[in-house]
């Protein structure tokens, strides 16, 4: 039998923990089937499409982590193919952090959060920075946001997994709640 995509995150370590507190054993049975998805599904689109944030985790050689968040217009974040998404490397505060550790490191996890309807994927895989790419850069731009690309981000997809909801709490834009506030002419009746 092939090695589960989920020995990605579930190692030797993880596993004997699993064993240890119970749950090893529903984990076996997801891996008989293959472990974690690698391939982007239309279920997975959909969602990337709706994001207008996640997280990206990143480590230097010697495996310090770093965590940043990346924002931008829904949808910023691009599916590539079946096997590579990619994002535009807006400007920030050009500490390049997360781009240095790719140069010695190319793991990455990206963390996709839904917080309204308390949903979340996590992504493994490998990525590099990508700055001589005309072709690639403009996939990833977004002409109505206010910041074009330096450079762009492209991961390859080894696994993805989606997480239960519990202990998610929802979270709401201000384009959210704008949109579940009452109309002025709908003001409720105040002789009732």
């Amino acid at each position: 039998m092939s090695t589960p995509t989920s020995d990605i995150a579930f190692t030797p370590n993880v596993k004997a923990l699993q064993e240890r507190f119970g749950s090893r054993g529903s984990y076996a049975k997801m891996e008989e089937k293959g472990g974690f998805k690698q391939k982007i599904t239309d279920d997975l689109v959909a969602f990337i499409q709706e994001r207008d944030s996640f997280y990206l985790a990143t480590a230097t050689k010697d495996g310090q982590p770093y965590i940043q968040h990346r924002g931008g217009p829904k949808g910023f974040l691009k599916v590539i193919d079946q096997e590579h998404i990619a994002f535009g490397d807006f400007g920030g505060n050009r500490q390049y952090i997360s781009y240095g550790n790719l140069l010695e490191n190319d793991k990455v996890s990206l963390f996709l959060m839904d917080y309204v309807n308390r949903r979340r994927i996590k992504v493994w895989g490998t990525a590099k920075v990508i700055e001589d790419d005309p072709e690639l850069i403009e996939k990833v731009a977004c002409p109505s946001y206010r910041s074009q690309p330096e450079r762009a981000f492209l991961i390859h997809v080894k696994a993805w997994d989606t997480n239960c909801p519990q202990h998610i709490n929802p979270r709401f834009t201000e384009a959210e709640i704008e949109a579940l506030e009452i109309c002025p002419s709908c003001e409720p009746d105040s002789s009732i």
